[in-house]
């Protein structure tokens, strides 16, 4: 009886375990299957929106470069890990929103602004409590109309107390583009459960 326990707890924990890949180009593949929860798309008013958490090991890879030095990695996932990384892209007809959107000059401008500088006022995310997740920084980097998506990096602290809930929400202001607020739902399961590299 006791050996059918421990087998039992042994296939539990498998079945629970964290996702582990040799190659950046694997994990890019599971994230990008909208299957396993890490990416979100939504299309409102014609407008295509997708939302993908990016795990702490590719920001490790990103600064560790060709250099696979454990400590390093170990001081890294260290630094990585006390934050949490979303990456949200917006376009309409495979485009950039300044490349669709604006109707004048006066509104090309205002939305650079807001881009570059407004986000914070646009993008919230925040618990089933309705508690609020500080937005620690964002990255927007201007692709004057040669990229099909405007693209941005936010990053928020990643307090355990936040990922108590089943879930965090996370909305994205009107932008000019008559969606009204965009809401994305994301499982704090994924979050604690995030997959890793295996660094050789």
């Amino acid at each position: 009886m006791n050996r059918y326990y421990v087998l039992l707890i042994g296939i539990l924990l498998s079945s629970c375990g964290t996702q582990s890949f040799d190659t950046k180009e694997e994990m890019w593949s599971y994230l990008r299957d909208a299957d396993h929860g890490y990416l979100q798309e939504k299309n409102v008013n014609n407008y295509d929106f997708s939302l993908l958490y990016k795990p702490t090991d590719l920001l490790v890879l990103q600064e560790l470069g060709e250099l696979k030095d454990q400590e390093k990695v170990t001081v890294l996932r260290e630094k990585y890990s006390k934050y949490l990384y979303f990456t949200l892209s917006m376009s309409r007809n495979n485009k950039e929103l300044l490349s669709t959107t604006p109707r004048n000059r006066q509104e090309f401008g205002r939305m650079v602004n807001e881009l570059a500088f407004g986000m914070d006022k646009k993008v919230h995310v925040f618990t089933q409590k309705k508690d609020t997740l500080a937005l620690l920084d964002y990255v927007y980097p201007r692709m004057y109309g040669m990229s099909k998506a405007t693209t941005m990096l936010f990053v928020y602290p990643r307090d355990q107390k936040y990922l108590k809930g089943e879930y965090l929400n996370l909305t994205i202001g009107d932008l000019g583009t008559y969606t009204g607020e965009v809401k994305f739902k994301i499982p704090t399961k994924l979050l604690k459960n995030e997959p890793k590299l295996n660094f050789k």
